[in-house]
């Protein structure tokens, strides 16, 4: 009588019901995440204790039914890549500018050193080219770049079994190599003056000046005809004349010996000097600079935008300045500071330095909204509509000169697509896209968390048996080596032909190989913020080259 009515309990973890699958699949994703949290030599594995946890759980004997398990691990991968190409969209264009354009290349360079040594290794080794594609996955942490390699052998009719297996004996040794050789990178070749902070030419980033009007060129022009001429961007924030202050419409006269509070690029500060006569000594960047305190008569304040009405115009087409008497000097979009041009196209959840009188940034708040709860509700309409465009971008059949198939981005390159067009250009189509940071955390969280713990689950059962034998030691080693070996090079290649510094230099490696437990690592070590700006300046590109080599080299190869 006990033992049946225990069967329950046997039936909740053994028997394969919707109910059994998300309960084991829980279970998975708590343990792991709590072990997740433990730092071993002060080097934590986060999620991917997840994907650990998943294989102890196939090892012990536990499975879900085969199409649910298809089904949790295909939608927890979307829901990842879509949340993230959507997080990295709006800044992902502008990365490639100047700077990000230097760093992005240093990044494929590792991409395509790792590469090359898979598909060299191929060919004097007895693992095959799923395995091996397995390995560059495992050993480059990138499993984005897993299911979409899992899904083109789906197409070509072949075993996926051994791409998850090798990804998971390697994936271990793929974190940690990147902390290794960034050790090894510092110990033996990196000099005192690779550890001092190179600034970024970040053309986004603002810089704050004041001049005074001299040049007899520019006496008696309008703010708006200087503008109109002038190939440099800049916003004049504040106007001193005779001791008063005020706030500069487009149609203000200039007039000799003004003072000009200008918000600009810092390369662009020598021209404006040459503009419009003098430089004034005086730091206005510092963080501490109270901004209210420097006239009597007008304050400075945060206004976020929170009108879906306001989401996809141009900042110039507002009128603001003329109508209201206000002047926006900057706007702060996901952390950069972005020049408030008339050119700039507002999205949901900016916020906006407003300078003017009291009276008047209050109605300019009533214009642009400024109510923050507003932006805490989801949009998830915008969310499931940019999954279902993901997939399709992702089913459509590429055909590339040479290869007999065509390729497919699959669930995991069309939706990271998706998420990065959607990003990046959805408010200029006046959709909503503005996501908290909390919640597209929580949608990739709970998304990556999903997908690990299936492709732990499934590659389980043999995972022990693969590592006891030699075929296991093997993978991992080769794993090792394509993990150490280009992010070596390349860093030499950084710090020494390209002059940049370690901070840097750190983070595009732990970009370019798709390693966020590697960044902590560097963060600790590195005082500054340069590891983790060039990360998130590498990332996108590099997420995206890698989820297509993964298809191309089993498209040509198999």
């Amino acid at each position: 009588m006990y033992l049946y009515n225990m069967e329950w309990l046997y039936n909740l973890f053994f028997e394969h019901t919707a109910l059994q699958a998300v309960v084991i699949l829980s279970l998975i994703i708590s343990i792991g995440l709590g072990l997740g949290k433990l730092h071993i030599c002060g080097v934590s594995l986060g999620v991917t204790f997840v994907f650990f946890m998943g294989i102890f759980a196939g090892h012990l004997g536990f499975s879900i039914d085969p199409q649910m398990l298809t089904y949790a691990e295909s939608f927890g991968l979307v829901l990842f890549v879509y949340a993230l190409g959507l997080q990295v969209g709006p800044g992902f264009f502008s990365s490639f500018q100047r700077g990000g354009c230097k760093l992005n290349l240093l990044g494929l360079g590792v991409i395509l050193l790792g590469t090359v040594m898979a598909v060299a290794l191929t060919t004097i080794t007895p693992i095959s080219m799923p395995d091996m594609v397995g390995i560059l996955c495992g050993a480059t942490t990138n499993t984005p770049a897993l299911g979409a390699a899992q899904q083109t052998l789906k197409q070509l009719g072949e075993s996926t079994s051994g791409a998850a297996l090798s990804c998971a004996v390697t994936y271990p040794l793929g974190v940690v190599g990147v902390i290794l050789a960034i050790i090894v990178v510092r110990k033996l070749f990196v000099r005192p003056s690779d550890m001092e902070q190179h600034e970024h030419e970040d053309p986004n980033l603002t810089y704050i000046a004041t001049f005074q009007v001299h040049n007899p060129a520019v006496f008696n022009k309008s703010i708006h005809d200087l503008v109109y001429v002038s190939t440099i961007k800049f916003v004049i924030s504040r106007l001193w004349r005779n001791g008063q202050v005020c706030i500069p419409t487009s149609e203000k006269v200039i007039k000799e010996n003004d003072r000009l509070l200008v918000v600009t690029t810092e390369k662009d500060v020598q021209a404006l000097t040459i503009l419009f006569g003098e430089q004034e000594k005086k730091d206005w960047n510092k963080e501490d600079i109270d901004w209210d305190a420097i006239d009597s008569q007008l304050i400075s304040k945060h206004i976020v935008i929170s009108r879906p009405e306001i989401n996809g115009k141009k900042l110039g087409s507002l009128r603001l300045r003329n109508m209201y008497g206000i002047n926006i000097s900057r706007v702060l979009r996901s952390g950069v500071q972005l020049l408030a041009t008339p050119e700039l196209v507002l999205q949901l959840g900016d916020r906006l330095t407003v300078v003017g009188e009291a009276a008047a940034i209050k109605n300019v708040e009533k214009v642009l909204g400024n109510t923050v709860k507003t932006l805490k509700d989801p949009n998830l309409a915008s969310i499931f509509i940019g999954i279902v465009f993901g997939l399709v971008v992702g089913s459509i059949p590429i055909a590339i000169p040479g290869i007999s198939s065509p390729v497919k981005l699959g669930l995991a390159g069309g939706p990271i697509i998706a998420g990065i067009l959607i990003g990046s250009y959805g408010p200029r189509l006046h959709l909503v896209t503005y996501t908290t940071r909390s919640a597209s955390l929580m949608l990739r969280g709970i998304g990556l968390s999903l997908y690990l713990a299936c492709l732990g689950l499934d590659s389980g059962a043999h995972f022990f048996d693969t590592v006891m034998r030699p075929e296991g030691a093997l993978w991992i080693g080769i794993g090792f080596l394509i993990t150490f070996i280009p992010v070596v090079i390349m860093a030499l290649v950084s710090l020494r032909l390209c002059k940049m510094d370690f901070g840097n230099t750190c983070g595009m490696l732990c970009g370019s190989m798709a390693n966020p437990m590697a960044l902590n690592y560097a963060n600790d070590i590195i005082p500054n913020d340069n590891p983790a700006i060039s990360y998130a300046t590498v990332y996108p590109l590099g997420m995206f080259v890698r989820v297509i080599i993964a298809q191309l080299i089993l498209m040509i190869f198999l």
